[in-house]
């Protein structure tokens, strides 16, 4: 079992998580528990990457926030709980761009804002220690 520092791999999910699926990539050493991190936005990263980090059996890829069901859907069950009168209107900011935009201005003008920023936070951080049970990871904390 490889041990990943907690604070380095919770800034490489937002990294990850922070664009499109794909758009930014970041991998733990199977070997070392070194992240690397990989972009389509950036020219040349600032240390070297493994030649076989995208290939290698060797390296796990971060998941996307997407990918462990911390999205939209985490959204919609924020509001189910907190607000469900208003879950259709929120389903409806899902199907249009800058969902996150209104979701967040609906949050404020309800008084749970800093609600959703605390359960947002706490499902982000089960998901990131379920995910490292379930790939081997050891989670140090720092």
């Amino acid at each position: 079992m490889v041990a990943v520092k907690h604070d380095d791999l919770s800034l490489a999910f937002d990294l990850v998580s922070y664009a499109a699926p794909a758009e930014h990539n970041a991998y733990v050493s199977l070997d070392t528990g070194k992240i690397y991190w990989t972009s389509d936005s950036s020219d040349a990263p600032d240390e070297e990457i493994p030649e076989d980090l995208e290939t290698s059996d060797r390296y796990l890829a971060i998941p996307h926030k997407n990918a462990l069901d911390l999205g939209r859907r985490l959204a919609l069950r924020f509001v189910a709980q907190e607000l469900p009168a208003c879950y259709d209107q929120v389903e409806g900011f899902f199907r249009r761009q800058r969902a996150y935009v209104r979701f967040k201005d609906l949050l404020e003008r309800e008084g749970v804002l800093e609600g959703w920023y605390s359960f947002e936070a706490d499902a982000v951080e089960c998901a990131l220690r379920q995910w490292c049970a379930e790939n081997g990871l050891e989670l140090l904390e720092t």
